[in-house]
């Protein structure tokens, strides 16, 4: 049941509608112990006197109801959160927020990862999280296990990249899963803007066609800004008469899709997914708020750590 305020989808593919209008998840991100967690920037949200007011809070965790569970694929939900009628979450492109696992039990530590909304910036009374379950994934697996009317603690916004109208000429993205989550956050944010002109390429890898996370959406914004975005995809392990890429993303398929390095300051390539992934394209970050060294595919294209942002 959804509260008053968040429109309920007459059908499954509304939920999903509105879980892809503006794209994060940093799925199976880092672990913030309570010791760790005044290491994580936090950027206070700005409000007017005429902006409709933020659920989320920067400066501590506050509990959100679960109002629905949309299952996408055999291991992806979407988990619909409800917000006062007037309310907006509060985030900003592109930016995440921490959710918090409370200790169960004497001598634990609560259990923190970051996560990306799916659902608009401007939408009022709900929040939506795309959350893949892994076997070892604690938080994940915590959240699949709550009720409707349960409460889960979060935290934020956190800004990550913040991103305006034609800063860059062109953007590549390479996205791993629910890599894809902050991805979306910036297509959906250029693609409503007529005024923003910049360019989108995405590569988005999967290990099966079905792991395609919210692909009706990316095939639609495609379609509908053709000279703008491209949408990409590489599988592990294709399908017979698969038209896409096949195999892990190497630095020839980089150079494919991303855009080229020689446009310097032009151009920002965003990197994220598992990481192996990371590892293979980018190099991994070495922190929450650290982006690490350089390395991988990107690096041997020519591209530099001024252009290129692991999320």
């Amino acid at each position: 049941m959804y509260s008053s305020g968040a429109p309920a989808p007459s059908k499954k593919g509304g939920l999903l509608w509105a879980a892809a209008v503006t794209g994060g998840v940093l799925v199976g991100g880092y672990m913030y112990s309570s010791q760790k967690k005044d290491s994580v920037e936090v950027s206070p949200v700005q409000k007017s006197t005429s902006a409709p007011p933020s659920a989320l809070n920067p400066n501590e965790f506050v509990p959100f109801k679960l109002a629905e569970i949309q299952e996408v694929s055999h291991n992806t939900s979407i988990y619909r959160f409800s917000l006062k009628p007037d309310q907006v979450s509060g985030m900003t492109v592109a930016s995440c927020l921490l959710t918090m696992k409370p200790a169960q039990n004497e001598g634990e530590k609560p259990v923190v990862r970051p996560y990306t909304p799916t659902s608009p910036e401007n939408a009022k009374g709900y929040m939506d999280l795309i959350i893949k379950r892994y076997p070892d994934g604690v938080m994940s697996n915590y959240v699949d296990s709550l009720k409707v009317g349960d409460d889960l603690l979060i935290k934020g916004p956190i800004v990550k990249y913040q991103y305006t109208p034609n800063m860059k000429k062109e953007i590549g993205m390479i996205a791993g899963g629910t890599g894809i989550t902050p991805m979306l956050q910036v297509i959906s944010k250029i693609a409503e803007n007529p005024e923003d002109k910049t360019k989108v390429s995405l590569l988005f890898a999967n290990v099966t066609e079905d792991d395609i996370l919210l692909r009706n959406k990316l095939d639609q914004l495609q379609k509908d800004h053709p000279d703008q975005i491209k949408i990409s995809y590489t599988l592990d392990k294709p399908p017979k008469n698969w038209s896409g890429e096949s195999g892990f993303v190497t630095p020839e398929m980089a150079k494919k899709y991303m855009p080229d390095p020689s446009l310097g300051d032009d151009t920002v390539v965003f990197v994220c997914g598992p990481p192996g992934m990371m590892a293979a394209v980018s190099g991994k970050k070495t922190g929450p708020t650290t982006q690490g060294e350089l390395s991988g595919a990107l690096k041997k294209l020519g591209f530099t750590e001024s252009n290129v942002f692991k999320f």
